[in-house]
């Protein structure tokens, strides 16, 4: 079986990214990263595709006058690297429809926190403020709202009774990372399918 053509999108340094990168180092993981986007050139994880020798690409917002000519440079830019799956780790764009109707069920996010509660750009801070005792991080198909998409997995964090913004952040985004990189594997090797609301795993 071919493995899964995955595009990663990318603003900042890349921690979740070099930890597909590693898994995709094995043969049996499924996945091949065929190449690293990002919205900004200073983003640190396009040298650790270069190391690798994947193919990158930047797409910044200001060097075009319309944000509708940004989302279709985007779109092409993805697409001319054939993807089965496209996945935003720490890429902090939103994208428009034709970008999802390019790739539709297809554009993976993760978020930290247990959706849908704790939607945007707070969300270990609103969850603390709200007194929960679990937190988490979400992985689910992006689609035109705002982390509204249909779930594919979640995974818990314990809010410890004296836990900050950051020592919580730190382990959400511990767990995060190690579910997105189970669950993209799961979806490369068994398939995946987009039923409504509902994703399921397996062929």
């Amino acid at each position: 079986m071919n493995p899964t053509r995955v595009v990663v999108l990318i603003s900042g340094g890349g921690s979740n990214l070099a930890a597909l990168l590693t898994a995709a180092e094995d043969p049996g993981y499924g996945v091949e990263i065929v190449a690293v986007g990002a919205d900004r050139t200073s983003a640190a994880g396009l040298a650790l595709a270069v190391e690798r020798g994947i193919p990158t690409f930047v797409e910044r917002v200001s060097d075009y006058a319309e944000r509708a000519d940004w989302d279709r440079a985007l779109t092409a830019a993805v697409a001319q690297h054939r993807p089965d799956l496209v996945i935003s780790a720490g890429f902090l764009k939103l994208v428009a429809d034709a970008f999802l109707e390019a790739f539709p069920g297809r554009y993976l996010n993760t978020h930290n926190a247990l959706l849908p509660a704790f939607p945007g750009m707070h969300a270990p801070a609103d969850a603390l403020a709200h007194g929960v005792k679990v937190a988490g991080a979400t992985l689910f198909v992006v689609d035109a709202g705002v982390d509204t998409g249909p779930i594919i997995a979640q995974t818990v964090v314990p809010v410890l009774d004296d836990d900050d913004v950051d020592a919580l952040t730190e382990r959400i985004k511990v767990a995060e990372r190690a579910q997105l990189v189970d669950v993209v594997g799961r979806m490369a090797r068994e398939g995946w399918r987009v039923e409504g609301r509902r994703v399921r795993l397996g062929r």
